[in-house]
């Protein structure tokens, strides 16, 4: 019996890994269906005085795939500027399907030089994907340097991401522990786990199992906040 569960746990496990690498490959091309796919920038609703932006650069999480507009946690994290009084415009560049190597290549595009926060969101793809830990970490050092670089006076946020432990327990425990290490190292902020209390609660999650929700992505607004706040 024990070991018919073990094989039914290891099958089920595979299916649901299979259907994160079909989702994450399928983004980019429901995103060209939708006419958004060269959509690679947002100002999110907010005062057109703001004379201070701050830049969400990430993957489909960041972008709200399947949602509306507005309803993305950047759009949360405005609303919540708003209320506030505070000067500052979220610029939403989220993009379906990203990897930490196309995001690095698209960086150059994202970036002005009025940028005062830069949010990093990226890596879950590479994990589901299963690339190469040094190449995926090389990635997002490389856009760490490179933001540093053009905005020396912007603060950097990088957003932990974990994955289900389909790769191994080794590659899941590394994969973990890229962004903490690059934070530390850097010394810039991190968001632990930016889909902490969301990922793997089915009512939280839109039906692929993936892609939080209204109410999900509120949750992962707040994870946002908790770190961002702070630098306001």
């Amino acid at each position: 019996m024990i070991k018919k569960n073990s094989a039914l746990n290891k099958s089920l496990m595979l299916c649901y890994f299979l259907m994160l690498v079909l989702a994450s490959c399928g983004e980019k091309k429901q995103q060209k269906e939708d006419g958004q796919a060269s959509v690679e920038e947002e100002v999110v609703e907010g005062t057109t005085e703001s004379s201070k932006k701050i830049l969400f650069f990430g993957d489909s999480l960041t972008a709200g795939y399947g949602l509306e507009l507005g309803q993305s946690f950047p759009s949360v994290i405005q609303q919540k500027i708003d209320s506030l009084g505070l000067n500052y415009a979220v610029i939403n560049a989220g993009l379906s399907g990203e990897t930490t190597a196309s995001g690095k290549n698209r960086l150059d595009w994202v970036l002005e030089d009025d940028m005062d926060i830069v949010i990093i969101e990226l890596g879950a793809n590479d994990g589901l994907r299963g690339v190469p830990l040094s190449e995926t970490k090389t990635n997002l050092q490389e856009m760490i340097d490179q933001v540093q670089e053009d905005l020396p006076n912007a603060k950097i946020i990088l957003a932990g991401m974990k994955i289900p432990p389909n790769m191994g327990p080794e590659y899941t425990s590394e994969f973990e522990n890229i962004f903490p290490t690059l934070a530390n190292q850097e010394n810039i902020a991190l968001i632990p786990f930016l889909l902490e209390d969301v990922a793997g609660i089915p009512e939280l999650n839109q039906g692929d199992g993936i892609h939080p929700t209204v109410e999900g992505q509120r949750l992962v607004a707040e994870n946002v906040w908790e770190v961002l706040k702070p630098m306001l």
